[in-house]
């Protein structure tokens, strides 16, 4: 069983096609809409968290390809730069999911739960030093 979280970007030509329905029922996938944003004849994007069969979500990725979206996964999205990052908690009023917490008062370190993040770019919006990134947004 595997279950990842996927952005997928839909060129405007297929915006109007059935592609969960399709993944749910042709390749028995099931998954959660994190954030939608999916306009007729226009270009859209979707955030999911997929889950399936191996073999079955590995089928679903190629149908999905071979319809002309464009897939990202989302945990190969997003970095902090702990470089730049001066750890001032910006972000994490921001973010929707608690991906970003400070678990340690003492450190008060900002530390980045990629299994919680939805890629919504909140974080990347508000980060007065530019720490934090994901390739969709650089």
């Amino acid at each position: 069983m595997i279950s990842k979280k996927i952005i997928l970007r839909f060129p405007k030509e297929n915006s109007n096609k059935p592609f969960t329905s399709t993944l749910s029922r042709q390749y028995n996938l099931t998954f959660n809409i994190m954030s939608a944003e999916i306009f007729p004849r226009q270009e859209g994007r979707l955030i999911i968290e997929l889950s399936g069969d191996d073999r079955d979500f590995e089928q679903g990725i190629d149908y999905l390809k071979e319809n002309g979206v464009s897939i990202q996964f989302i945990e190969e999205s997003i970095t902090i730069d702990y470089n730049k990052c001066y750890h001032c908690g910006f972000c994490l009023p921001v973010c929707p999911t608690n991906a970003l917490l400070i678990e340690d008062r003492n450190t008060m370190k900002v530390e980045l739960h990629k299994e919680e993040c939805i890629a919504c770019g909140y974080c990347v919006k508000v980060c007065p030093v530019k720490a934090i990134e994901l390739s969709e947004f650089a």
